[in-house]
């Protein structure tokens, strides 16, 4: 039997469903099952604190939110936070105005977008989240974005980040847009950051995930388990591939390794 723990869950793609837009029932059960244990139950997404609630009745003891940007306990206070650097949001705007790209940007209580573009509308509708409002160009918040989203194809990523937003890194979990995050930020650091807070050694820890914004979390804890509906390279680094969301995923994997 593996010690574990604190268990740590991408939510889309993983715990929430993105056929159903639900958390199975397996699911459930399987954070409930944690739980009894003793073993901590932290959220690790790209996702804001705002735009979580789907999932609070789960009791989590803690959330990654924006890819590691922003950690906070089960009832929401925030235990740390890091910004991005506002000159790399002047360039991203600056460079949307000459190049029509879309963008958003997200804070801490909600998100900006550049405009209801059909990528954008498709994005949000895929994680089942409403439109948010556009952004005010005249009167833009620069410095307190946790984290961006460009919408840019993964050939033309590379050097938009080296030019436009050096300051930063961008990770995805699908074709149509990236994460835009602080460099030195990822979901591995905000596991580090809870495995310090609860006194926990990362090598009695599992993750779950199913996107590539994953990559960095799976690979940091003592077990990294990816979902049967992962992307090809997330199942290349992962230590064992569990079942689709949909078909007990989590829980065929905790009981795989008898936790």
């Amino acid at each position: 039997m593996a010690t574990i723990k604190a268990a740590f869950f991408d939510i889309d793609g993983t715990l929430v469903s993105f056929k159903t837009k639900s958390v199975p029932v397996s699911a459930v059960q399987a954070i409930n099952y944690l739980q009894n244990k003793g073993i901590k139950v932290i959220v690790s997404t790209g996702r804001s604190i705002t735009a979580i609630d789907h999932i609070k009745h789960l009791a989590f003891d803690g959330f990654i939110c924006f890819n590691g940007g922003c950690c906070a306990t089960h009832d929401g206070d925030v235990l740390y936070r890091q910004t991005i650097n506002p000159e790399d949001i002047r360039s991203l705007l600056d460079y949307s105005n000459k190049h029509a790209m879309s963008y958003s940007l997200m804070y801490e209580h909600g998100a900006r977008i550049s405009s209801a573009a059909p990528e954008v509308v498709q994005m949000h509708a895929h994680v089942n989240l409403p439109l948010p409002p556009l952004v005010d160009k005249d009167n833009i918040d620069l410095v307190n974005v946790l984290q961006g989203n460009i919408f840019l194809s993964p050939e033309e990523e590379d050097l938009f980040m080296q030019e436009v937003m050096p300051n930063c890194i961008a990770s995805r979990w699908t074709q149509s847009f990236a994460d835009v995050n602080p460099k030195g930020l990822s979901k591995q650091s905000g596991v580090e950051f809870f495995c310090g807070h609860f006194g926990i050694d990362i090598a009695e820890t599992i993750s779950f995930g199913d996107g590539g914004n994953d990559i960095t979390m799976l690979q940091a804890t003592g077990i990294g388990v990816a979902m049967g509906n992962a992307m090809p390279a997330v199942k290349q680094i992962a230590d064992y591939v569990t079942d689709d969301v949909e078909n007990d995923g989590i829980w065929n994997a905790l009981k795989y390794y008898n936790i």
